[in-house]
């Protein structure tokens, strides 16, 4: 029987050059992008990797380029490269 229990895992980026263009431009405006930009980017992986409502992410990171979900063990086995 598959474990339903979930865990919080941080998931790091690679480089990726529109993060470094939004996140050296200090502006407002920039700061807002970035911030858009990264939560649509991580959102979108997820989508694309694991099945809907299958997983929680709980924040995406500006400072790197990252984001913490709750997904189960079996999740993380499954995706593990």
């Amino acid at each position: 029987m598959e474990s339903r229990k979930t865990e919080s895992y941080f998931v790091f980026m690679n480089y990726d050059p529109e993060y470094e263009r939004l996140r050296a431009d200090k502006t407002k405006k920039e700061t807002n992008e970035l911030d858009t930009y990264l939560s649509r980017k991580h959102d979108e992986l997820l989508a694309r990797t694991l099945e809907p409502g299958s997983f929680k992410k709980i924040l995406s990171l500006v400072i790197v380029d990252g984001f913490s979900v709750e997904i189960t063990e079996e999740q993380v086995n499954i995706h593990h490269d």
